[in-house]
């Protein structure tokens, strides 16, 4: 496949420079292309301003061959990241057995100041109405259970990896990417337990391929501040049809690196798919949870109506839910 991408980049057509995307109006009735991705990543790239000024074909050409350089050795795309928090594997493992004491997890927990505030908030937020303030790290760990936990320590070692970056390009973009991932993860975690037996998934391999998927974007960002100096981020028609594919392999290629569950990886990669028929449910969950988080996003921006019926074309009823669960979600 990163053949294909290198190969439809190289085509000797020359690239179509794309105006960005006009804002919107909240009230304006604007229906999404058939390309979701697209739409959402000239949104992102608006934020960096530059608007109208053309990227030069041979500077596209050159970011999108370095990210699918980096596709094929990855530990050089994990190194434009931040790391794993050394905790993470540890609590993630003593998550999944159920013998693990309260005690024993809380003592993990302790290891890092973050996780032990981050938990006590969550558990003191309106999704759990505790009957008193939850003021200790034990009653947290009793009140958010198994499954909260690992959803907010995942959440939490994966904030700074996505979310703070350097850079011009990366550090307008990636706080909108970290809360994309975040809403993608929370809709995966809810249509994986939705559905039919077929489209079925672990709802918290769901949620970690929804924090995940992003990263390799992150990455493609940290590569335009190294080789772009111009003040607009790339945005044609064939730079977006070649970095999108480009950056979910990279995703699936880092998850694996990271020793993410197998299932994570081929998800992420399958996501993309156009025929998603022979894919993995925990690929078709992700794949609609993405357009469910981005669609929602673009709705709020204002570069959509929600009303207009296109944006909730192909959702379906579980993923209609979904769209309407993220407005009330905090931002």
């Amino acid at each position: 496949m990163i053949k294909w991408i290198v190969r439809w980049f190289n085509q000797p057509t020359a690239l179509a420079t794309t105006a960005p995307v006009a804002m919107q109006s909240p009230g304006a009735s604007v229906a999404p292309p058939g390309d979701t991705d697209t739409l959402f990543y000239r949104w992102l790239a608006g934020h960096c301003g530059g608007s109208g000024e053309a990227v030069q074909p041979s500077t596209e050409k050159l970011i999108i061959d370095e990210l699918a350089r980096l596709v094929e050795a990855p530990q050089s795309g994990a190194d434009l990241v931040p790391r794993v928090p050394a905790v993470l594997p540890q609590l993630l493992r003593s998550l999944r057995d159920d013998s693990v004491a309260v005690a024993e997890l809380s003592r993990q927990l302790s290891q890092d100041v973050v996780l032990v505030a981050e938990a006590i908030r969550e558990a003191n937020s309106p999704a759990y109405r505790p009957s008193k303030p939850v003021k200790t790290v034990e009653a947290a760990i009793m009140l958010l259970g198994q499954n909260g936990m690992r959803m907010l320590i995942a959440r939490v070692a994966f904030r700074p990896i996505i979310r703070e970056q350097s850079g011009r390009f990366a550090a307008a973009i990636a706080p909108l990417v970290w809360r994309q991932s975040e809403m993608c993860a929370l809709a995966a975690s809810m249509l994986a337990q939705t559905g039919d037996s077929a489209t079925r998934a672990n709802p918290f391999e769901a949620y970690l391929a929804g924090l995940l998927h992003h990263v390799g974007l992150i990455v493609a960002l940290r590569l335009v501040d190294q080789i772009h100096t111009g003040a607009a981020m790339p945005r044609s028609d064939q730079f977006c049809a070649a970095l999108l594919p480009c950056a979910r392999l990279l995703s699936a290629r880092i998850a694996a690196l990271w020793e993410f569950p197998v299932t994570v990886a081929m998800a992420i990669e399958q996501s993309g798919l156009p025929d998603q028929a022979d894919c993995l449910a925990l690929a078709q969950v992700l794949a609609q949870a993405d357009r469910v988080a981005m669609l929602r996003m673009l709705v709020d921006a204002g570069e959509l109506a929600a009303l207009d019926p296109c944006v909730l074309a192909g959702l379906g009823p579980f993923g209609a839910a979904c769209f309407e669960k993220l407005r009330h979600e905090e931002h």
